[in-house]
């Protein structure tokens, strides 16, 4: 290597001295290789070094196609470029000037071992050339990559423009949906285009239309009750919710305008699930059955005048009434109401009880929820036939019937009649005279300790025939009462084998009317009598309806 340096520095040295004399002698000899570095006539020969330019041209030949078809990038292809030509010597040719690069116009490389070829030289233009074709090259490669990232951030933003535009055409057509349902005065009570209808215009809208199943959550809550919207029109525009009366078990009760009568009627919306609109249909024929056994509207029950579907919801529309009982009793009867309008009360809910009895139905609900009276208070009917059964369909159950209005027979498991309505009746004059539940027991069990209270011990007989007499009573038939302990609080079991009465239903209804004249005391003393008949705890020993209907509280009339 140190030779080679010495050569070339040496062949510098007399190129310097005699440049024009070298040229005239290359251009002699190699008219076409002008540009070739001098060379030695002591080591080679004139043929021996063309042979070896020519080999050299060959092999960069081989090498620039081999770099063409490369993609890698510079620092590859340089590296790769040095690995085929065995060690290549550096030069700073990459950014000099012009004048520059045509002083260095060779550079020297080490001869391939293929060819013995100790030293070789390589023509700088010609690996300048291929240098500019790399450049080109990875050029139009980013070239390339650059236009392919604008088409792609074009269809990208084309797509994007392309949902817009169909949202927007979406949001219109939405919008001019809204219009035309506003103008029809069509739209559903819980659909966002009521509430644009709503600020737009007073009007009260609601949508009939079986398209709308995905709403079905926003007209019920929870537990299957349609949620109540005052103002909301339903049944084909006919009847006009105007407020919520109430809600029990089995259904939501609403007070509604008749825009085809112009009458006000109550709607019973029953819940949204299968039991109870099973429920709701054998209430409906039990009303029909019932409406058509008092033709003249004289038996004081709730007439039902037709019924529909509204939202998966069954719904009976009835005459309306203006409160129940529970709440006249709060406004009016905490000490227990007059004496003439218990009188009225207790007549026409007996006559409600007939009627039962006419067509072979149990109640089996009758409490003060369960009667209306009407704006003037001096109309009473019965209402919620949804428990009410055939007699001849009565099982043994210990939960029929409100717990506080519960007949003794349902809680022993005894086969049970129209009796328990009578029972349960007694238990709601009571407190229409008192303003005060008769029994106030939190269990079964505890019912029965109030009824022995005040009527005594359960006799033996009827003892026997009670499918659930084992949870209260023990082989002695001694009363089993489950009560807390004061001191661990944990319930235990305590025998009870005498019973003593310790409550007097005269002395608790003169107590709480406080002031009577000698007329209303004779009532009074009437009414306890009909009590203990109604409240007998064997039901065979119980009055029936019709011998309430001639009791002298019923019939006599009150004189001051």
């Amino acid at each position: 290597m140190a030779d080679h340096h010495r050569k070339y520095s040496k062949h510098r040295t007399d190129s310097k001295r005699d440049k024009s004399a070298k040229r005239s002698k290359d251009s002699k000899h190699h008219l076409n290789e002008s540009r070739t570095p001098p060379y030695s006539s002591k080591n080679n020969s004139i043929d021996e070094l063309i042979k070896q330019r020519e080999t050299l041209k060959e092999e960069l030949k081989k090498f620039s196609k081999h770099s063409k078809s490369s993609s890698k990038s510079k620092h590859d292809d340089h590296g790769k470029k040095r690995s085929s030509s065995d060690n290549l010597h550096k030069h700073k040719n990459s950014k000099k000037s012009k004048s520059e690069k045509k002083s260095s116009s060779t550079v020297y490389v080490e001869s391939s071992p293929v060819h013995n070829v100790d030293y070789t030289q390589v023509d700088s233009e010609d690996e300048e050339s291929i240098i500019e074709q790399r450049r080109q090259q990875r050029k139009r490669l980013l070239e390339q990559l650059t236009h392919s990232k604008d088409i792609a951030e074009q269809e990208n933003k084309t797509n994007q423009e392309k949902c817009i535009t169909k949202m927007d055409m979406q949001e219109i057509t939405n919008s001019n949906e809204n219009k035309t349902l506003i103008k029809s005065e069509t739209t559903d009570m819980f659909a966002e285009e009521d509430f644009i209808a709503k600020q737009l215009t007073d009007k009260v809208t609601q949508d009939n239309s079986k398209n709308s199943v995905q709403l079905t959550d926003n007209w019920d809550d929870e537990e299957g009750y349609y949620n109540i919207k005052i103002g909301d029109i339903i049944n084909n525009n006919r009847y006009t919710i105007k407020s919520l009366v109430g809600q029990g078990v089995f259904a939501n009760v609403i007070r509604a305008q008749d825009t085809k009568t112009n009458t006000e009627v109550a709607i019973k919306i029953m819940r949204n699930n299968d039991l109870m609109y099973k429920t709701g249909l054998k209430e409906i024929a039990t009303l029909k059955e019932m409406n058509t056994a008092d033709p003249t509207n004289k038996y004081h029950c709730v007439k039902l005048d037709c019924h529909f579907m509204h939202k998966k919801h069954l719904c009976l529309v009835l005459e309306s009434l203006h409160m129940d009982l529970r709440v006249v009793l709060k406004k009016y009867g905490r000490h227990g109401l007059n004496i003439k309008a218990l009188n009225s009360y207790s007549v026409q809910l007996l006559l409600a009880l007939r009627l039962l009895k006419k067509v072979g139905y149990i109640h089996a609900d009758i409490k003060p929820d369960n009667i209306l009276v009407n704006d003037r208070k001096n109309v009473l009917k019965l209402c919620d036939f949804g428990s009410a059964f055939k007699v001849e369909e009565n099982e043994p159950t210990p939960y029929l019937v409100s717990r506080f209005y519960r007949a003794p027979e349902i809680i022993l498991g005894i086969t049970y009649n129209h009796g328990v309505d009578i029972w349960s009746t007694a238990c709601t004059m009571y407190e229409m005279a008192t303003g005060k539940i008769l029994f106030t027991g939190n269990s079964n069990n505890k019912m029965l300790k109030c009824f022995m209270d005040l009527k005594g011990r359960i006799p033996t007989r009827l003892l026997k025939k009670g499918k659930f007499k084992d949870q209260h009573f023990n082989y002695n038939n001694n009363f089993l009462y489950h009560r807390k302990d004061e001191f661990s609080g944990r319930e235990k079991c305590e025998e009870v084998s005498n019973i003593t009465i310790g409550r007097d239903l005269l002395k608790e209804i003169k107590k709480a009317r406080k002031e009577m004249t000698p007329g209303e005391e004779k009532k009074i003393g009437q009414l306890k009598d009909l009590l203990d008949k109604m409240l007998m705890l064997d039901p065979a020993q119980r009055i029936s309806v019709n011998e309430c209907l001639k009791h002298p509280f019923i019939r006599e009339e009150l004189h001051y």
